[in-house]
């Protein structure tokens, strides 16, 4: 008899390969050196450096740019001249403002959502930044992983997307100059508030604790 199938019917298929196109590449390496800081506000991107830099033609360096662009995190001058962006004040306090609503919008969305399970991980995550020094430069990834982790929980794509392009917007993070025993303190009282389940008092530290990085913005705009 012939064989009916093309394969062996108790062996798996392979995963399937997700193509990444050389912008897409280009994109997200200059995305994570401007989010680290490698490429600081007002760093000139020369197109043809970049080029040889990632070794791919101008075309794809076109492209990361706009995408970049598209996110706030480039401008383009009149004289179409490149240069990773430097937000005004009153830009970074309005990113702080949104940010505010979206994320307490997301952490009471994330509560009749999240699980026994999520919150040990999400409580691992405080206890790991707790027993943290100060100084780690692990902590602002640290950070990151705990509010996105309570996000994740919401199930939206389309929210988590937003956040992540204001995120963005912050390259040390939207923590920037609170100390981090005030952040621990507000984490252990978020916490809490998912533990009890309580969407209201979620959103409210929530919003209370991205409102309040705005002070300490004021103070590094000081002189």
């Amino acid at each position: 008899m012939g064989q009916t199938g093309t394969g062996d019917p108790g062996m798996s298929s392979p995963p399937e390969r997700r193509y990444v196109s050389k912008s897409d590449l280009v994109t997200d390496s200059l995305r994570e050196m401007i989010s680290e800081g490698e490429l600081p506000p007002g760093s000139p991107l020369r197109q043809r450096e970049l080029a040889e830099r990632f070794d791919v033609s101008p075309t794809p360096v076109r492209e990361a740019l706009r995408r970049l662009e598209a996110e706030a995190l480039v401008v383009f001058d009149t004289h179409r001249a490149v240069t990773v962006s430097m937000p005004s004040f009153e830009e970074m306090e309005e990113n702080h403002k949104i940010l505010a609503a979206l994320e307490a919008l997301a952490g009471s969305l994330a509560v009749p959502r999240i699980t026994e399970e999520d919150l040990a991980e999400i409580g691992e995550l405080h206890e790991t930044i707790a027993a943290s020094s100060p100084q780690d430069p692990g902590v602002v990834e640290l950070n990151r992983r705990f509010h996105f982790r309570i996000y994740e929980c919401t199930g939206s794509p389309t929210l988590l997307l937003l956040m992540r392009l204001l995120w963005r917007s912050f390259p040390s993070g939207p923590q920037k100059g609170r100390p981090l025993s005030e952040s621990i303190q507000q984490h252990a009282q978020l916490l809490e508030a998912l533990r009890s389940r309580d969407p209201e008092a979620v959103a409210a530290v929530i919003r209370e604790h991205a409102l309040g990085s705005i002070a300490y913005l004021h103070l590094r705009s000081e002189p």
